[in-house]
């Protein structure tokens, strides 16, 4: 039976973990740094595949904090590596306009040397207003710290008089996530054969996970096309989980604002259950809360912008025009 390529389309956000370049490396009798630059090529036409193939967002796990636990030569390699790449994607930017995709390097980039900083800066900065395509690389990035660093986020609001406590929710807090401006992964796939996230995206776990035995610079579009299949086959499973999540979140935020608003009117001597305006009040209370949770999230965009522009090299910031 012919398969509606439509199908083909479903899954518009994958998430990669890239495992298996040193192993490939051993394997092939060739150094390191060698087995890195496969891996790096082996992303370019994956990127390609899934373009092709309709999916508009990819999110890679690039290089973990842990990472940097591994030998200086190691780690100055991957950084020059790094830096190698960025440079020809501000080199090809004509052609990232074109596409209109748009970079995200998402992660502690402080942790970064200072030329890896500014390279990635710059793609970043140059890129932002993209929207066909997106391309998300975790660099200096582990899900604990990502996590760890959205409730530093959401305690500074709480401290700037942004956010009341009683605001604080998983989507607030989802929405001071490196990966804020993305939906969870429809597909997260994994090769090399180890059956584990290591510390990759561990909040955004509604997902069809694949784990692939094939070390990464090795898979083919073979593979890719295997993976896109079970996640046909199992995406209703993940969808389900999904609403059953949502439903209960709205919930817990719905008796959060009615405690909130019980609270308000025995302050103000007035009994909850006796008054006809408790469901109004409710509703006024829920759109103050989301009117906080807005200006909070903006003011939070606006300083991590600043951020950016402070990461940027000195000649891309004198093309920036001053208001």
């Amino acid at each position: 039976m012919r398969q509606n390529p439509k199908l083909w389309a479903h899954a518009k956000h994958i998430a990669f973990i890239m495992d298996g370049n040193r192993r490939y490396a051993r394997k092939s009798s060739i150094d390191r740094q060698e087995g890195h630059l496969q891996g790096f090529n082996k992303l370019a036409e994956t990127l390609q595949w899934c373009l092709d193939l309709g999916i508009t967002e990819v999110t890679v796990y690039a290089f973990s904090i842990e990472n940097f636990k591994r030998s200086k030569d190691e780690v100055d390699g991957l950084m020059h590596l790094a830096r190698q790449k960025f440079e020809k994607l501000l080199e090809e930017k004509n052609e990232i306009m074109k596409h209109g995709v748009c970079i995200r390097v998402l992660g502690d980039l402080t942790l970064l040397p200072k030329d890896v900083q500014e390279v990635v800066a710059d793609a970043m900065y140059i890129s932002r207003n993209n929207t066909r395509a997106i391309l998300n690389v975790c660099m200096a990035y582990t899900a604990r710290h990502e996590i760890t660093n959205a409730f530093k986020e959401v305690s500074w609001g709480v401290s700037k008089g942004l956010l009341k406590p009683s605001d604080i929710s998983e989507e607030v807090l989802e929405k001071c996530f490196y990966t804020s401006h993305s939906p969870d992964p429809d597909l997260l796939i994994r090769t090399s054969g180890e059956v584990r996230l290591s510390d990759f995206l561990l909040w955004q776990h509604y997902s069809v996970l694949a784990f692939v035995e094939v070390l990464w610079p090795e898979y083919s579009i073979w593979h890719f096309f295997q993976g896109i299949l079970y996640y046909q086959m199992n995406q209703k499973q993940v969808q389900l989980a999904r609403d059953k999540r949502d439903a209960l979140r709205l919930e817990a935020i719905l008796e959060s604002d009615k405690t909130e608003v019980v609270k308000m009117l025995s302050e103000e001597n007035k009994c909850p259950e006796e008054t006809a305006i408790l469901p109004q009040r409710i509703a006024e209370y829920a759109a103050q809360r989301q009117k906080r949770i807005t200006n909070f999230v903006e003011t939070l965009d606006a300083k991590r912008t600043q951020q950016l522009l402070n990461m940027l090299p000195a000649r891309t910031m004198s093309e920036i025009p001053t208001s």
